[in-house]
Parts: C-alpha cells; structure tokens; sequence
C-alpha cells in the first residue's frame, strides 16, 4: 500500500517533499501537491499489485513496464474517447450550422 509523510525540513520550502511507498520500495518525491502525489503513487502501487497477482511475476522491473502498459492503454482509450466525443460534438455543430444556414438563407430569399 501506498504511503506518504511530509518531510518537516521541508515544510517551508515548496514543492514540497513526500515519501511515499510503491509496491514495498520507499521513493522520495518532490511535488506541489503531496496529496496528488500520494494518491497517483496509490494508483501505481495498485495496478502493480493488480499485475503481479495476475502473472504471478515477482520482478519488480517487469511488474513496473506491465503496469506502466497498463497504465498507458488506460490513458489512450480515455484519451480517444475524450477526443471521439469532441468530434461528434463539432460534426453535429456543423450539421446544425449548415441547418441553420439552409433555414436562414431561405427567408433571406423569401424576405
């Protein structure tokens, strides 16, 4: 489980420093927002866990490329779902322009 103190030296001074604990090593961090940091080093600590329990793989330095595949794969399909509903927002936008466009022009010529 993921970790994280504050180091009391550092408190003045940001960014401040954060330990925190991915898949039982220690990492000091340094960061505006040690909160942040400590929930995406929980993320990361789970999606090791998650991996290792799912390839019984004890390499940490494989469990930390699978996990960051995965990680990854997880970043491209919302990313491509993000950017796939961008476009039909702006495809029915143009629909609509050119609608509009068609009702306008039409009482232009009526008018």
């Amino acid at each position: 489980m993921a970790t994280a103190t504050k180091d009391p030296a550092l408190n003045e001074a940001p960014p401040a420093a954060v330990r925190v604990e991915i898949f039982d090593q220690a990492y000091n961090l340094r960061g505006s927002d040690p909160a942040y940091i400590l929930k995406l080093a929980e993320y990361v600590d789970g999606k090791m866990r998650a991996v290792a329990e799912a390839t019984n793989t004890i390499d940490t330095a494989r469990l930390a490329v699978l996990a960051a595949l995965n990680i990854a794969d997880e970043y491209h399909l919302a990313r491509k779902k993000l950017d796939g509903g961008a476009t039909d927002y702006q495809k029915r936008a143009h629909l609509l322009a050119d609608a509009l466009d068609e009702v306008l022009g039409d009482n232009r010529k009526a008018g």
